[in-house]
């Protein structure tokens, strides 16, 4: 059983769809799913799965990751008319949200690619459980890096950390120690402990919550001691303060990608 089945479960329950169930028995139909906004379109390749496991059949007439225009007709299904609504709820669900994401993504790295061309936008984990490869997969899609998947994939030093084993150089001698062959971030929250990590054995510093002038000087900083570090600014970043950490950092991550971003509306139509 993959994500999807547990997701048509969700909506099936044990007795089905007992609305299409009592009206419907093998008639044929068709349809289509039709953007109802300029977006960038994403999760087509997921609906295929739903309405393949559904019964039914889907043409995309675009891919994941085009731009696409309010009206666009982006799929065409056919098949049993009880497999069509079944996986009609679950298919809009998925490509709206990925779609949302995709395209606000595309809209802050195109913004600040414009004043840096070598920025990198990224994802975070705060993303919604169970659906967290799919929010990746959309910031990618939209332009942008999936980061770290989950705690596995990287050393992320962080703020409780760093209390918890009482210094911020402490923790990387541990983790040096462990020698994980891992990527080695560390988060920094204030001028003191950016420049004894910078001094340290790390791939990246985390700029956390810093008003732009503190970071853009710490950044300065950084470069000057290890100029191989790469800069990440995180915590607080939104679409409005975004521009302006965009010219020193060498990526930028937000949350609001994936936690705050409003779905794409899209409809699927029986003809």
């Amino acid at each position: 059983m993959d994500e999807i089945d547990i997701y048509l479960k969700e909506d099936l329950g044990n007795e089905g769809d007992i609305t299409s169930d009592s009206l419907f028995t093998d008639e044929i139909g068709n349809g289509h799913i039709i953007a109802k906004n300029d977006c960038i379109v994403a999760g087509l390749k997921e609906a295929k799965t739903v309405f393949k496991k559904t019964g039914a059949n889907i043409e995309t007439l675009v891919n994941d990751g085009d731009m696409v225009k309010k009206g666009t007709i982006v799929a065409e299904i056919n098949g049993p008319i009880k497999s069509i609504l079944k996986g009609e709820r679950l298919s809009l669900n998925i490509i709206g949200r990925m779609s949302g994401i995709a395209t606000e993504t595309k809209k802050l790295v195109d913004l600040c690619k414009k004043i840096n061309p070598d920025i990198k936008i990224a994802a975070t984990r705060k993303t919604t459980p169970g659906f967290r490869k799919y929010e990746k997969k959309a910031v990618v899609l939209g332009g942008g890096e999936a980061h770290r998947f989950g705690l596995f994939d990287a050393v992320m030093i962080k703020d409780n950390h760093i209390k918890a084993i009482g210094s911020v150089e402490e923790a990387i001698k541990k983790i040096d120690q462990k020698d994980t062959g891992k990527t080695i971030e560390v988060e920094v929250e204030n001028e003191q402990d950016t420049t004894i990590v910078a001094r340290m054995n790390v791939d990246v510093i985390m700029l956390d919550n810093f008003d732009p002038k503190t970071a853009e000087m710490l950044a300065k900083k950084i470069r000057e001691i290890n100029p191989n570090i790469l800069i990440e600014i995180s915590g607080g970043i939104t679409p409005d303060n975004i521009v302006e950490y965009a010219f020193f950092a060498d990526r930028i991550s937000l949350g609001y990608l994936t936690h705050s971003v409003k779905n794409i509306d899209f409809s699927l139509e029986i003809i």
